[in-house]
């Protein structure tokens, strides 16, 4: 409720299933969320894979930095051209035990030089691998799944940005059930 909607936005979340995906653009649709996806996602899954590619999200290969902290820093500039949402799950990829993994700060680092005035949205997401824990079938029934989107910060209210990303590191990590 407090975002504004004439400022870039980067959501900082934890990473549990493929379905905090669609929870995050569904909750998030009125500031336009765009996501930092491994370049693998780019192929091969319909629909998706194209709005990876041409919905204004980014692709990046995790294995080469030659490539990602380009494609990165030019979608930093996108965002803050556009005042849209970036959402990074800095962890990598998926826990898929509910267990948080240490923070990857480049990606994190890159978008607050690229987009220092954006609000940042600390969100947590509970439960949703519980959903997948046994594969597709049998889904998670009576699963309570839940997002939490915490008090929104900026890079100015943090002295240095190793600051901040402690900041929502141990926020977000420290609101997730076990």
């Amino acid at each position: 409720n407090n975002l504004d909607p004439n400022r870039p936005t980067i959501i900082v979340s934890n990473h549990q299933s493929v379905h905090d995906i669609p929870s995050v653009l569904w909750f998030f649709r009125k500031i336009h969320p765009k996501f930092i996806s491994k370049i693998e996602l780019g192929k091969g899954i319909p629909s998706v894979s194209y709005n990876l590619r041409h919905g204004g999200s980014v692709l990046i290969d995790r294995k080469n930095p030659r490539q990602s902290v380009p494609a990165l820093a030019k979608f930093g500039k996108y965002i803050k051209s556009t005042n849209r949402t970036a959402v990074i799950f800095p962890e990598g990829t998926r826990s898929k035990t509910g267990e948080p993994r240490e923070f990857k700060t480049t990606g994190l680092e890159i978008l607050f030089k690229k987009i220092p005035n954006a609000q940042i949205v600390p969100l947590t997401i509970n439960n949703s691998w519980k959903l997948q824990q046994y594969g597709s079938f049998p889904s998670g029934v009576f699963t309570n799944f839940k997002l939490t989107a915490h008090k929104v910060v900026s890079l100015s209210d943090f002295e240095s940005t190793d600051k901040l990303i402690n900041h929502l590191e141990e926020t977000i990590t420290n609101h997730i059930e076990k």
